[in-house]
């Protein structure tokens, strides 16, 4: 399988977001979501390349940053469009990437550790909008540990 270009991946991705670049579900949480995946990642031998499109597209398809339930699974939505054009992923990772992107917000854990590292991730940067990350919602050992509320 051919490398993915996340670059591109990104760039695409970014033109494409509905919502203002600095909304605090936009690039730069995206960003510090992947931060914190690879992070996590690198303890629990989560899938690298999972973890890293889980960031730039779990939220890429909100349409404001008030309640929107359903963005998770649009985002998985746009993955599925962009798959196979702009990146690949054997079918047994896609559907991890789609798995992690469309239940993100619905406080599940996992015992899958890549699943487990994307939602970790995401949660670990609830400081953004004034949430401390609480370990009871996170699957991994390191998020647990590096969660504000033990």
């Amino acid at each position: 399988m051919t490398p993915i270009n996340f670059d591109a991946v990104w760039d695409r991705v970014i033109k494409d977001f509905q919502c203002d670049l600095d909304s605090i579900h936009g690039p730069a949480h995206w960003r510090r979501v992947e931060q914190n995946a690879l992070r996590i990642s690198a303890t629990n031998s989560a899938v690298v390349d999972v973890v890293r499109l889980f960031a730039v597209f779990h939220d890429s398809r909100r349409e404001s940053d008030s309640f929107d339930l359903g963005h998770g699974e649009r985002g998985a939505r746009y993955a599925a469009e962009l798959r196979g054009d702009l990146f690949d992923l054997s079918d047994v990772h896609f559907e991890l990437l789609q798995f992690a992107c469309t239940w993100h917000t619905h406080g599940k854990l996992s015992g899958n550790p890549t699943i487990g590292a994307c939602w970790d991730a995401d949660r670990l940067d609830l400081t953004r909008i004034g949430e401390m990350p609480n370990a009871k919602y996170m699957s991994t050992e390191l998020g647990r540990s590096l969660s504000s509320i033990k």
